[in-house]
Formats: C-alpha cells, sequence, structure tokens
C-alpha cells in the first residue's frame, strides 16, 4: 500500500447514545438492543481501505460517557488525533451535552477534526417538522445548526452525519468521513 496511515480516535458522548454499538457495527460485529455501560473505556483497531494507494488504521477508543468517569477519561486522551461526537437523536440533553463534549475533547487533545454524529435515527418520527427545542427529538437541521455552531466556537474542521447503529445506516461513512478529515490534515500540514 502506497500510503497508510494509523490514528487514534476517541468516541465521546453522554452515555448511552450508541458509541459503543456504532463501534462494534463498525467493526462487524451484530447489534445488541441490550445496553451495557462501558466502563472507563473500550478498545479496538480496524483498517479502512479509503481508495487502491490509502489505507487508513483506527485505534478506536470507546470512552464512558457518564460524568464519574471523566477523570479516568482525561487520560485516555493523550494522542487523539480525532474524535466522532455522539448524540442521540431521540434524546434532546445529549444533542445539548455536544459542548461540554467539544470543551473536553479540545482541553484534551487541542483542536484536532471531529465527525458529529446524530445516533438511532430510526427511531426518530419519519415526519418532517420545523425545529423544535420543547420537543424531545432532534431534526437533521438541528444537527446541521449544531455543526456549525461547533464549527465556529471550536475552530475546528467538522463533518456531521446521521447514523443508526442498530440498521448500519451511515455507519461506515461516518468513520470514513473522519479519515478523510484526517488525511486532509496531513497533507494541509505537510504543504505548508
Amino acid at each position: 500500500m502506497k500510503n497508510s496511515y494509523l490514528f487514534k480516535v476517541v468516541l465521546i458522548g453522554d452515555g448511552g447514545v450508541g458509541k459503543t454499538a456504532l463501534r462494534r457495527k463498525f467493526m462487524g460485529e451484530g447489534f445488541d438492543s441490550a445496553y451495557i455501560m462501558t466502563i472507563g473505556a473500550d478498545f479496538a483497531v480496524m483498517d479502512i481501505k479509503l481508495s487502491d494507494e490509502v489505507q487508513v488504521k483506527f485505534q478506536i477508543w470507546d470512552l464512558a460517557g457518564q460524568p464519574h468517569f471523566k477523570a479516568v477519561r482525561e487520560s485516555f486522551y493523550r494522542g487523539t488525533s480525532g474524535a466522532l461526537l455522539v448524540y442521540d437523536v431521540m434524546r434532546r440533553s445529549t444533542f445539548k451535552n455536544t459542548v461540554f463534549w467539544m470543551e473536553e475533547l479540545v482541553k484534551n487533545t487541542g483542536k484536532v477534526p471531529v465527525v458529529l454524529v446524530g445516533n438511532k435515527i430510526d427511531l426518530r418520527p419519519k415526519i418532517d417538522t420545523p425545529p423544535d427545542p420543547s420537543r424531545d427529538w432532534v431534526s437533521n437541521e438541528e444537527g446541521q445548526i449544531l455543526k456549525r455552531y461547533l464549527e465556529e466556537k471550536f475552530d475546528v474542521p467538522i463533518v456531521f452525519i446521521e447514523t443508526s447503529a442498530k440498521t448500519g445506516e451511515n455507519v461506515q461513512p461516518a468513520f470514513q468521513e473522519l479519515a478523510q478529515l484526517l488525511i486532509y490534515a496531513i497533507r494541509k500540514y505537510q504543504s505548508v
């Protein structure tokens, strides 16, 4: 392979948003609807072939989202190249907490590329309604607005995507988008 890259990436977001389910689906493992809380962090390695000339190996650190794991999480951020920041489209509180997660990420890693992931779209109502902060579920439009807000506030490259770890919808593309962002960042740095 002409160009091989190794990146440490973290999956971050509130507990129960589906970080582990996304990682498992990406790894080709089955979906398990029984929620088992991640203690501290979970680790996996996965390769992605982006083209005939580009291979990416991810060291994926799935970080526990519960507040009482904050002190433990900080040590797992070291050496991180990028992140998938996940919220649950059916729980507005997890959407609002993305700002906290971005602050924690930037504090512990500096400015790294991020894919903002609205997960569990298989559960969201199919009707297309305008954004309404009084309802609990989050629309795609609200995710787009959040992406722009986080990008401006933290001055980091962010891609937004919605996924379903249950059906597999957009799970591979979420990780591929992160790989593309990371390779772009390396090439941009090398050309300076």
